[in-house]
């Protein structure tokens, strides 16, 4: 085996948002706009990936005016600032097995995080897919939040989300 690089096909990839809240939850899409991937001896060693903050896309809400306001609020200043700050990145730092660790970039600020993901190569293909479970409020975003405010009742919005990330990729 040998050290190979792959870029992501965004075409063939994609990540599945859940942000949930007391009285439900919401999911949807973003897209990943570029990013490449390392593997050394047939196993994952490195790379990093970009996330198109602006392509956020709700798909739980169909009245298509309030799918549009609730994709305003998302991209506002209360959650991704999207304008200001159209790309998230994470950066590999470390693999074992089959846990990745990593630097999350958004809203220009960085926290590591990790996660467990299954990687295949077959060929001049990668596949990989995990679950990144984020703490907003690290990066700023602390609308209805318990953290911060009091008092919410069934207005307030966990933490926590999930970012379901399914790549694939073709060695270049």
């Amino acid at each position: 085996m040998k050290k190979q690089n792959f870029e992501i096909a965004v075409a063939e990839s994609n990540i599945d948002w859940t942000g949930r809240k007391v009285t439900g939850s919401h999911f949807g899409t973003i897209a990943i706009k570029e990013g490449s991937l390392a593997v050394n001896e047939g196993k994952l060693a490195g790379g990093r990936f970009v996330i198109d903050t602006t392509s956020i896309r709700i798909l739980d809400v169909t009245d298509p005016a309030t799918n549009d306001q609730f994709a305003g609020h998302l991209a506002s200043e209360d959650f991704f600032a999207s304008a200001q700050y159209p790309e998230a990145v994470f950066q590999i730092t470390a693999v074992n097995n089959n846990h990745v660790e990593g630097d999350l970039t958004i809203k220009g600020i960085t926290h590591p995080i990790g996660f467990d993901a299954l990687v295949t190569v077959a060929g001049d293909t990668l596949k990989a897919a995990g679950k990144i479970v984020v703490d907003r409020t690290l990066y700023g975003i602390k609308f209805r939040s318990g953290n911060f405010f009091k008092n919410l009742g069934d207005t307030l919005i966990y933490n926590d989300f999930d970012l379901n990330v399914t790549l694939t990729a073709k060695a270049n």
